[in-house]
């Protein structure tokens, strides 16, 4: 596979027929979904699971996310989608690149960037990092 970054973590997928639109290829929302999966599969991962979120009384929650769509996944086709932490300030602010490949024919189907924010759990508001968090969600690509 080509990756846009060395050591990705990469989580893989079978489309199903409940990722399929009226296009007969996988909607765009799903997409998402296998952003978000990824996503926590890296953090359990990185030993950041959510007992852990809970006890520090700390969130990422996703800013925004811009997905570029290249190509059209369908039915059946096997996806690994992979993720780097690409920036993180240690304080408040981490980014996850992520690229979505269709090992069939090693074409990339989707990039994407997430911003994500530091928060309070119970309170929702922007909360400094714990250093648990910039320890794990440490720069491994970009």
């Amino acid at each position: 596979m080509s990756w846009d970054y060395p050591n990705p973590f990469v989580h893989r997928v079978r489309v199903g027929a409940d990722a399929i639109d009226r296009m007969q290829h996988v909607n765009n929302v799903r997409y998402l979904e296998y952003l978000e999966q990824t996503a926590w599969a890296h953090t359990e991962h990185l030993g950041l699971g959510w007992e852990v979120y809970e006890r520090l009384n700390t969130g990422v929650v996703a800013h925004r996310t811009e997905i570029d769509y290249l190509r059209a996944a369908l039915l059946g086709d096997e996806l690994h989608i992979a993720t780097w932490c690409t920036a993180n300030d240690g304080k408040l602010r981490l980014e996850r690149s992520y690229q979505i490949r269709r090992p069939a024919d090693d074409a990339t189907i989707v990039r994407a960037v997430t911003q994500w924010i530091s928060v309070d759990l119970k309170s929702g508001r922007p909360k400094r990092m714990p250093a648990e968090f910039a320890a794990a969600y440490r720069v491994t690509g970009g």
